[in-house]
């Protein structure tokens, strides 16, 4: 890894218009690219048309674009006139007219798609107009090994500890997050100290086409759970500057040296059973 500025920018949509989202988002890049100069942007989760939209699948998969598609192509103008990776997440028109994915797709600064991630663990009503991902990948850039995760993954640290076996870096976490603060800032920060990596977690602010409003306070946190930024429940861009040699001491402003890694440190032969389904052990509503 090499020393980086990263940012966050989470803005308010117009709920089911992602032309003028994505002309907003386009708004947003300059406006980062002047405020902090930094080699990668990350949005708010399903920032073209808001979280909850109130369309079924079919006028879903009707309104938004493929990846690559319109909005992705606007978005990676943006990116080579900038200079900067993107990381713009999305709703995805899959094959078949009802096929939807979230989707977090990473922008190069040539234009490309790098990278695609689609989510993985849908919020349990998200599963009425989407159709969950089923990998994880790894993007290389010249600065960073980056992962992406969206908003209700960040619960499952088997996901990012995926990650972070591929060798992440930095885990993105693009998020309209329908929780409370302290479960946002416990899992985030949980999230970068299992696995020793920096997360950049964004999070939506203003309503959506449900009604939903959202709390922001996107944040940046270091391999020893550090906030490095933390924004507030306005429209605003957090930024940070990357240490690629963060582990040297336990904890920030701390001499006492670093002495364990959790990735490197576990004791492999107890988690056997990790990958079989087990029930909870306590009834949810409704059950």
């Amino acid at each position: 890894m090499k020393e980086c500025i990263v940012a966050g920018v989470q803005i308010a949509i117009q709920p089911n218009k992602p032309e003028e989202n994505t002309r907003k988002v386009i708004e947003w890049i300059e406006k980062a690219v002047e405020f902090c100069k930094p080699q990668l942007i990350v949005f708010p989760e399903t920032i073209t048309t808001g979280f909850v939209t109130k369309l079924s699948r079919e006028e879903l998969w009707d309104l938004v674009d493929t990846i690559p598609g319109k909005y992705t192509d606007m978005v990676a103008e943006a990116c080579k006139k900038f200079g900067v990776y993107v990381c713009f997440p999305t709703y995805e028109r899959g094959e078949k007219r009802g096929e939807v994915y979230n989707a977090a797709p990473i922008i190069a600064p040539d234009g490309s798609i790098a990278g695609c991630y689609r989510k993985t663990h849908l919020f349990p009503p998200e599963k009425g107009w989407c159709d969950p991902g089923t990998k994880v990948e790894i993007i290389e850039t010249p600065f960073a090994k980056i992962g992406t995760i969206i908003c209700f993954d960040g619960d499952y640290p088997e996901l990012s500890r995926s990650l972070g076996m591929q060798g992440a870096e930095i885990i993105l976490r693009p998020s309209a997050l329908l929780r409370s603060f302290d479960i946002w800032d416990l899992t985030t920060r949980a999230r970068a100290y299992d696995n020793h990596v920096y997360m950049l977690a964004v999070n939506a602010v203003g309503s959506d086409g449900g009604g939903t409003n959202y709390f922001g306070n996107s944040m940046i946190v270091s391999p020893v759970a550090q906030h490095l930024a933390l924004g507030n429940a306005a429209e605003c861009i957090v930024y940070a500057k990357l240490d690629p040699d963060p582990l040297r001491y336990i904890s920030y402003g701390c001499s006492t040296p670093m002495i364990f890694h959790h990735m490197e440190d576990r004791n492999i032969d107890v988690y056997q059973d990790i990958l079989k389904m087990s029930q909870a052990q306590f009834p949810k509503f409704g059950s």
